[in-house]
């Protein structure tokens, strides 16, 4: 029978999830990092995220509607703002379509996301599926993978800059305030779940939360493997020069 986890091993156990299943794993973001990718790859990778980046106000927005405390609302609603901005040429969205158009690619491209792969479409679709269906507790431990992004985006940024000369601090601006707000932001939501999962049914429940949203960055992860470093563009998808 499972026991029942007292919040640090619950901690413990949510953060060695992240150890195991974190997208920083993948061997795409090894290549990345290392300088390996062409620049086709690199901009198939922001045109791809940019999809992601998108719809994660849109995720947050769908969380904010179940909230029914209003101090919690007040919290969460600062996640809409950091991605969307207090005006048009601000926020997280804005800062991605700069980096894609500083890799070389059309911001109508970009923003359409017309082009992108359908597993990335798939994956972004089921992860707001998921925080419009699950319960509260279970959408936010969902959240929980920003426990984990500090590390990946320091060797993105320091391998990037490192090992791609059309690649420039400002192209990477979108980084600069990211592990700052994620910190923010994973602090406030360990803490809010381990209050809340009571029960060994929650606690379970909210591990199988933070694993589903692994895989939802993998899952991208390896689509874009897939299509281009081992060449299998699906049809309709972007191809670039030497896609």
């Amino acid at each position: 029978m499972t026991p029942l986890m007292n919040p640090q091993e619950l901690e413990a156990a949510l953060r060695q999830i992240g150890a195991t299943r974190y997208h920083n794993l993948h061997p795409l973001h090894r290549l990345m990092h290392e300088g390996r990718c062409t620049k086709t790859q690199l901009q198939a990778w922001a045109l791809n995220r940019y999809y992601y980046q998108a719809m994660i106000p849109v995720k947050d927005s769908t969380i904010l509607s179940r909230i029914e405390d209003a101090a919690l609302r007040r919290i969460w609603r600062q996640r809409i703002i950091d991605h969307d901005g207090e005006h048009e040429a601000d926020g997280g969205i804005y800062r991605w379509i700069k980096l894609a158009e500083g890799l070389g690619l059309d911001r109508e491209l970009v923003v359409q996301a017309r082009a992108i792969l359908p597993t990335t479409r798939y994956a972004v679709e089921a992860y707001i599926h998921f925080c419009a269906t699950k319960t509260l507790l279970e959408a936010i431990a969902s959240s929980l993978t920003e426990l984990f992004s500090s590390n990946i985006i320091g060797e993105r940024v320091s391998g990037m800059l490192a090992n791609y000369d059309f690649v420039t601090r400002e192209t990477l601006a979108y980084f600069t305030a990211r592990p700052v707000q994620a910190q923010r932001d994973s602090d406030f939501a360990i803490e809010w779940v381990k209050e809340h999962a009571r029960t060994v049914e929650q606690q379970q429940a909210v591990l199988r939360a933070l694993e589903f949203k692994c895989d939802v960055l993998w899952a991208q992860s390896d689509a874009l493997m897939h299509a281009y470093v081992e060449g299998h563009v699906p049809p309709g998808a972007w191809r670039g020069e030497g896609a």
